[in-house]
């Protein structure tokens, strides 16, 4: 029996060379490379500069898109010399990716490492690098331990580049040096993702997502500008908390302004765990022995079965495509490279899973420079990844949605009303056609509205948070309970007679706005997409006169709690921002609370009676004394 080495003595025998370490690599033998920033360059280098030694090499590993030798090489054509295997959930359809599509194989990440330790697709050379060994002889993988452990735990050969760049991140990172067959000392810096450049579509889109992001929820988050930016608008929240494939640079600086403080998981308290991380050297330097972090493999941090088990489980990813039934094409976009390599149907269905969690798409409404529009009739000639069935919230600059237990006919009015209003006709008119939406609805103009984001605000009221924002298209089931549900007096009080029927064409205007002329704006409670509307304030501008007239209905429940003044305050803000001169209300001259409220508005009020009405008015060049 062979005596066992002291590790440190088995480090010492296992040294080498990079090219002498490779020349246990042979012909048709299958290679698996680190993914991501954690690549053993040196070690890649060297294999490439001795690829006339092989034939039908086969490298396994997550999407590449930048110019690596090995990639160049492979794509070489009729190469005889490499194949590449790509692990990769997404559509393919951009050009970077589409010229590569060969290589792919479609398969959510948490499923990888199975097929390594199962030998399903055994692994014959593990290519990884790693941190220096610590007193014990325990070596970190690092910025990448996603399906890099389960490669190196069972490839025939391991081979590990030890760098003193590698950061030693703790979790279920390690691999012991009596656990791999060559050591290749070799320090270099490792691969780094420069910062995002600043794009206003993306804080547009960021602002949407951040009010669908509650306080203590935990997050997952794609690489890329968008979510750059909804990370910056984060800045306000509380107790966040962190389970995620990638740790970036944008989490990192949540960590250092106290809002992620990972308290409240649920799973895995006081722990930020994720996979890999991808970003600059400050970020791996804060990542080194930190004990807030731990990295685990892709089959935990991907499993939807962990994702499920997080207190408001958040996943926040980017969407290529998205059709108008809310299937979902996803891909590789500008500035956001990696998100070809993801978890994404993964962290969709465990977040959804999770109790009180939700899961975000984000996209802008065009590509190609404003030439096309990213929602479309029908997904063609690309692959779905998210199947409509799975796709809950959807953002873009133009405002945010919810799928999620809605009808075709809900979905395709939902998209349409957030995506670019030069292409809203298009789409509405394809609908139609494709029997999307009712063949008999009409397109007003006010489908070229753009949500006002920022007349929206929550207001805590009894104790309950009240969302006071716009209306939009999709409000229309919602406003029809909230009308249909109203005490008899005050549906008389809002219409002037008595009315029992609802129907689209009696309140289309209520729902149909376009948010300079025709404002309504809402009252609501409980979670976007199924809210209970408790009331509705609205403006219509008489162009004759340039005046305004509101009117106001309350849910009996919520009457004498001031939302009938919080709304007047913000369509009288609205209606002066948008150049009205002013505000006109018609009432019973019994109506006494909708008399008080008008007068309580900071302008002078004129009385008058028309046809037995009593008329209101007031002009906002005429401030009011002593109010």
């Amino acid at each position: 029996m062979t005596k066992s080495l002291y590790w440190a003595d088995s480090y010492i025998e296992k040294l080498r060379a990079a090219k002498e370490a490779l020349k246990d690599v042979k012909p048709g033998q299958r290679v698996y490379i680190s993914s991501s920033c954690g690549e053993p360059q040196h070690l890649v280098k060297s294999l490439s500069e001795i690829s006339s030694r092989f034939t039908d090499l086969e490298i396994v590993r997550l999407l590449c898109l930048d110019s690596a030798p090995l990639t160049l090489i492979a794509n070489r054509t009729h190469s005889q010399q490499f194949n590449i295997r790509s692990f990769y959930l997404g559509s393919a359809k951009n050009r970077s990716l589409s010229k590569n599509a060969r290589f792919i194989t479609p398969i959510n990440l948490s499923q990888v490492p199975r097929l390594f330790k199962t030998r399903m697709l055994p692994i014959n050379v593990a290519l990884i690098q790693v941190s220096p060994p610590d007193d014990f002889g325990w070596m970190s993988l690092g910025v990448s331990v996603d399906i890099t452990k389960a490669a190196a735990e069972s490839a025939d050969v391991v081979i590990a580049q030890v760098n003193q760049c590698m950061p030693r991140v703790l979790g279920r990172s390690f691999v012991h040096v009596n656990d791999v067959d060559y050591i290749v000392e070799h320090e270099e810096p490792l691969l780094i993702k420069k910062e995002m450049p600043d794009i206003e579509t993306a804080n547009t889109i960021a602002k949407h997502m951040s009010r669908l992001i509650n306080d203590g929820a935990t997050l997952q988050t794609t690489l890329g500008a968008t979510t750059r930016a909804t990370l910056l608008c984060l800045s306000e929240k509380n107790d966040l908390g962190i389970h995620t494939q990638y740790l970036s640079d944008g989490i990192m600086r949540l960590v250092s302004m106290g809002v992620v403080n990972n308290m409240k998981k649920g799973l895995n308290d006081g722990k930020l765990v994720a996979s890999s991380a991808v970003g600059s050297s400050l970020l791996y330097e804060f990542m080194d022995d930190n004990p807030a972090i731990e990295f685990h493999p892709s089959d935990y941090v991907n499993d939807p079965r962990i994702i499920s088990q997080h207190n408001s489980m958040t996943s926040i990813n980017t969407a290529m495509e998205i059709d108008l039934t809310g299937q979902v094409a996803a891909d590789a976009l500008p500035y956001n490279n990696f998100s070809g390599v993801n978890g994404m149907l993964d962290f969709i269905r465990g977040a959804t899973m999770s109790k009180g969690g939700k899961s975000i798409l984000m996209l802008t409404s065009t590509r190609d420079n404003g030439r096309l529009s990213r929602i479309v009739p029908f997904l063609e000639n690309t692959a779905v990844v998210v199947p409509r069935g799975d796709v809950q919230f959807v953002v873009t600059e133009y405002g945010a949605v919810n799928l999620f237990g809605k009808s075709i006919q809900e979905r395709a009015l939902a998209l349409i009303s957030i995506a670019h209003p030069d292409f809203r006709d298009e789409l509405f008119q394809k609908a139609k056609e494709l029997d999307f939406i009712d063949i008999g609805r009409k397109l007003k103009e006010s489908i070229h509205g753009v949500y006002p984001l920022k007349l929206e605000e929550i207001i805590n009221i009894k104790g309950v948070p009240v969302t006071f924002r716009p209306a939009r298209p999709v409000d229309e089931r919602s406003i029809q309970e909230h009308y249909y549900n109203m005490d008899k007096k005050d549906v008389i009080s809002r219409f002037f007679h008595e009315k029992t029927s609802f129907v689209h064409d009696q309140i289309d205007a209520t729902f149909e706005i376009d948010y300079v002329n025709d404002l309504t704006i809402l009252a609501a409670v409980g979670e976007m997409g199924f809210e209970k509307i408790i009331a509705v304030g609205e403006y219509l501008r008489n162009p004759a006169v340039n005046m305004a007239e509101i009117a106001f209905s309350v849910s009996r429940e919520w009457q004498g709690a001031g939302i009938a003044k919080i709304l007047q305050d913000k369509l009288a803000e609205a209606a002066y921002e948008n150049g009205i001169k002013g505000l006109v209300a018609y009432t019973s001259p019994t109506n006494k609370g909708m008399i008080q409220l008008f007068n309580k508005l900071p302008f002078k009020v004129s009385k008058s009676f028309e046809d037995g009405m009593l008329l209101l008015s007031c002009l906002f060049s005429e401030p009011a004394e002593n109010k």
